[in-house]
């Protein structure tokens, strides 16, 4: 195993980014896992890894999205860190991406939804403050510092999720051991565990547009997303 550490610095950049512009700056959607999940795969040589964790996460995300003053999950650091541990695994294995691999990110690493929302309650507190503070240096007169303490105010979501996604990163090539110890049934159903997860993604976002017929979509979209992933499978196993 080689770590590489140029992919770990440009996963950091590109999560810390992202969270910069999924909370203060831009706000161009370029933080939904899709697009997050797939730029990090381009990054990092990997599209195909970056692409199905985006696709799945966007999908998962899309229908367990928290409305009004709850605070939702942290989708991009989910997206960024997955599809990192993912593209450096893949690297580390010299086999390409594997719908094996996908898996094994997701179930490893979905959690860091839950660490994000824990991390926005911290920053929010920091960022708040700040905001006050430089609202009174507004009120005085003094531009100037208000827009710096504002930018400071943008700096520690980029410092902490950027560093959350380089650990990521780094971790895919500390986890390609384990997976190569895996014996080959295990790995075998981690492969048909991907299409069971795509399809239990398009239900949930289906199941969470509240249509009247709801049900019947997410049990439409499960089966057409089960069926097109497996004969992709099959048709690779040719």
């Amino acid at each position: 195993m080689s770590v590489v550490w140029t992919q770990v610095a440009l996963a950091g950049l590109w999560g810390g980014l992202v969270a910069l512009e999924r909370k203060a700056f831009l706000q161009a959607m370029l933080s939904r896992p899709l697009v997050a999940a797939t730029v990090m795969g381009a990054i990092l040589d990997d599209v195909a890894s970056g692409l199905a964790i985006g696709m799945l996460l966007e999908l998962f995300f899309l229908g367990t999205a928290n409305l009004g003053a709850a605070l939702p999950e942290n989708d991009t650091l989910a997206a960024t860190g997955t599809s990192a541990a993912a593209a450096t695994l893949s690297a580390a294995t010299g086999s390409g991406s594997t719908p094996a691999i996908w898996a094994l990110a997701v179930l490893l690493f979905i959690g860091l939804g839950r660490v994000g929302r824990k991390g926005d309650r911290l920053l929010e507190g920091y960022t708040a403050r700040l905001a006050r503070v430089a609202l009174a240096s507004a009120e005085a007169g003094n531009l100037t510092r208000a827009m710096r303490q504002n930018l400071w105010g943008m700096w520690p979501h980029f410092g902490v999720y950027g560093a959350l996604t380089a650990l990521c990163a780094l971790l895919g090539f500390f986890i390609e051991p384990l997976l190569q110890a895996l014996p080959p049934v295990v790995v075998r159903g981690l492969a048909w565990a991907w299409p069971a997860m795509a399809s239990v993604a398009a239900a949930i976002a289906a199941q969470g547009s509240h249509a009247r017929r709801a049900p019947l979509y997410a049990g439409l979209g499960a089966a057409v997303v089960t069926a097109s992933v497996v004969s992709v499978l099959l048709l690779e196993a040719r």
